[in-house]
């Protein structure tokens, strides 16, 4: 055999199986379509949040948290209903992450080294229900070195694991197939890419240089999902989510294609929830973009009026930062903006500065570089936007800046087809909400959101700005900003058991395969159901790896 255990993909769940097998001795070949520029995949990417219960930094900030909370909000955002079929492992893989996320978590990452950061954000506000989908509190713990600061452990893991000779890696390696002996998995096949040296997450050459087959006693698959096939979204977009656009920008790299989840279909490999997917609505284009229409995401505050394509306030709970897949169901289902493709933010410079946060490794240098001070002084002590957020103020497409509203919105009309937007429409409602500020109480939903958020440390210190009128010319000047739906996780996939072994049609696992990350759905097939509570997918890339690593490890024993 060429190797104990094959592994396909080597982004983070990849890397974490391939950890946990070399670490018990197994000799693993470690396969990816991409050169070695590429290592850690998506989450090299990422701004590196992860989901965690009960933590000193929670505690710290005031926060009280529990299992029981953190389950009770899991369930109401998942809204697992097929219980007897798709979600009859997600549901147990769920509650064993949420486990994970109270318990054992912090003290495995920082055992590899993976310190987090002292602020934890409030993702995921939810649909104002308690019993509904969102956080109840803040969850989003951000590493040091945020998406790369979480990959680098497992990279360093395997270049060592690779000099002591029971790591191989074979980049530019395309599997196209597995091969099974009387029924077991005990191996792969597959196109060898000619050599492209690329730079890490520009789309790279596919032609053909020759074919390969390796052999091994087990087989784990962690390639990820289908973010950056815009086709294969569209094909499994849900009729829930209304209709999908017909333009969108991309969260992912292009490698990002879900082409080994067609193939593990169609080799037995039971696959599930396909319907389940999550994209964001505040994608902006990206000035300096390195894969094609390379989309970042804001991390908005909760101060920014939201408007849709004609200009109208959008409704609860699509407010920014609390119910992402809510917004994009109002927005693709709404029958008279369902043929537009974006809709808006209108805030102040004020807010701008305080509650504009961009996801992405490359946006965030202080925390990804570690470096502490960078991070006190741009984030806390200075008085304007953080560098990455102020570049794409002045060079990116989608913002615009003026002092009055009216010329405003004339600018943002003209970043469409036709001028769609109404100056005195949008005055009578930002007028409606200015008046809402004059008292520390308010029936405005949003206000009182805002309100609440004040209470809570972290975000008075850092993400919340002090509530002001829009129209104020203090806190001027105002920008618009035009959002689009931006493409970014498969949350269904590969069906598998607690070992992260893969499931036949026969519910049955597969000997010898085994599925981890965004192409297991994190786990099951779809450990988020319906919604994500945000800082699950890194963590869930983790779990399901670890678990896919160590169950393979003692089959091949």
């Amino acid at each position: 055999m060429d190797a104990d255990v094959i592994v396909v993909g080597a982004g983070l769940a990849g890397l974490v199986a391939a950890h946990e097998l070399t670490s018990r001795g197994r000799r693993v070949a470690l396969l990816d379509q991409e050169n070695a520029a590429n290592l850690g995949g998506q989450a090299f990417w990422s701004f590196g949040g992860l989901f965690l219960v009960g933590s000193p930094e929670q505690r710290r900030l005031r926060v009280k948290d529990s299992f029981e909370l953190a389950w009770n909000d899991w369930q109401g955002s998942a809204g697992f209903d097929r219980l007897d079929d798709e979600d009859a492992w997600a549901v147990r893989w769920a509650r064993a992450y949420v486990e994970f996320a109270a318990g054992e978590k912090r003290s495995w990452l920082a055992g590899h080294g993976i310190e987090l950061t002292p602020m934890v954000g409030w993702a995921e506000r939810g649909g104002l229900r308690a019993d509904g989908h969102g956080n109840s509190v803040p969850r989003f713990h951000v590493a040091w070195g945020t998406g790369t600061g979480v990959v680098a452990p497992f990279v360093r893991s395997a270049h060592r694991a690779a000099q002591e000779g029971l790591l191989t890696f074979h980049h530019r390696h395309q599997v196209d197939g597995f091969v099974f002996t009387d029924g077991n998995a005990t191996g792969v096949r597959g196109t060898l890419l000619a050599p492209d040296d690329s730079p890490r997450g520009a789309p790279s050459s596919r032609e053909p240089a020759g074919t390969f087959e390796l052999s091994a006693q087990a087989v784990v698959v962690t390639t990820g999902g289908i973010g950056a096939d815009h086709d294969m979204v569209r094909r499994y977009w849900p009729e829930r989510l209304g209709v999908a656009p017909r333009s969108m920008i991309t969260g992912v790299p292009a490698y990002v294609d879900g082409r080994m989840l067609d193939i593990s279909a169609a080799a037995g490999v039971r696959l599930v929830n396909r319907d389940r997917m999550w994209h964001y609505t505040e994608g902006i284009r990206n000035w300096n973009p390195i894969w094609p229409d390379h989309a970042i995401r804001i991390l908005p505050g909760p101060s920014s009026m939201w408007f849709d394509a004609l200009g109208r306030r959008l409704p609860d709970p699509c407010l920014p930062g609390y119910d992402t897949l809510a917004t994009l169901k109002y927005l693709r289902s709404t029958p008279d903006i369902a043929a537009y493709d974006h809709s808006w933010f209108i805030l102040t410079r004020k807010i701008i500065e305080k509650e504009f946060a961009l996801s992405g490794s490359e946006q965030n240098p202080d925390i990804t570089s570690g470096d502490r001070k960078a991070v006190l002084r741009e984030r806390l002590l200075a008085k304007g936007a953080p560098a990455p957020v102020e570049a794409f103020v002045r060079h990116g497409a989608d913002f615009v800046v003026a002092t009055a509203l009216e010329d405003l919105v004339a600018e943002m009309n003209a970043l469409t087809d036709e001028p769609l937007l109404d100056a005195a429409l949008l005055r009578r409602q930002i007028e409606s909400r200015d008046l809402q500020i004059a008292n520390p109480y308010s029936k405005d939903s949003q206000i009182q959101g805002i309100r609440n958020s004040r209470r809570y440390l972290g975000d008075r210190l850092g993400r919340t700005a002090v509530p002001h009128r829009l129209l104020d010319p203090a806190a001027g000047p105002l920008v618009g900003v035009k959002l689009h739906v931006l493409t970014r996780k498969t949350l269904g996939g590969i069906q598998t058991d607690l070992d992260s072994r893969a499931l036949g049609l026969d519910g049955r696992p597969i000997g010898g395969l085994y599925a981890a990350g965004e192409v297991a759905g994190f786990g099951g097939g779809g450990v988020h159901g319906y919604n994500a509570l945000e800082g699950t997918f890194l963590g869930g890339c983790l779990f399901s790896g670890r678990a896919a690593g160590r169950a393979a490890a003692q089959a091949t024993a």
